[in-house]
């Protein structure tokens, strides 16, 4: 899972969040970090997490540029300003909002949407 968010601090609960629910994580503080990270692992990333607002360009923009090479690549945005916005756009196949803030209750309970439940090694209270 590539994980993108400029916040140090939220960047690094999050990942450990999603560590303690069995994911391997990718952290990167804004998209020229997470593209060459993709780059790295050569496309093979089974998740984008993206906050919406970056540094440079937007979550939107990276996913549409990964999409590029991996079309299927399930998107997870977050945001604490946009949500009303998000509801006007149109969506995209496979591609979610998480409101900020959310608890590690609601982030486990996102990527159990995403993956389904099977997928994930622990469960959201585990994950706390």
């Amino acid at each position: 899972m590539l994980l993108v968010e400029d916040e140090p601090f939220v960047r690094e609960a999050t990942c450990r969040t999603l560590e303690k629910a069995g994911f391997e994580v990718l952290p990167a503080g804004d998209a020229q970090e997470a593209m060459q990270a993709y780059e790295r692992r050569h496309g093979k990333v089974d998740l984008l997490m993206t906050d919406m607002t970056l540094p440079g360009r937007s979550g939107r923009q990276l996913s549409q540029d990964l999409r590029i090479s991996s079309a299927e690549i399930p998107v997870l945005l977050t945001s604490g300003y946009i949500e009303n916005d998000w509801e006007r756009q149109p969506r995209e196949s496979r591609m979610y909002f998480l409101p900020k803030p959310y608890t590690r209750t609601e982030l486990v309970q996102a990527m159990e949407k995403i993956f389904g439940s099977a997928a994930l090694r622990k469960s959201a209270t585990q994950a706390s």
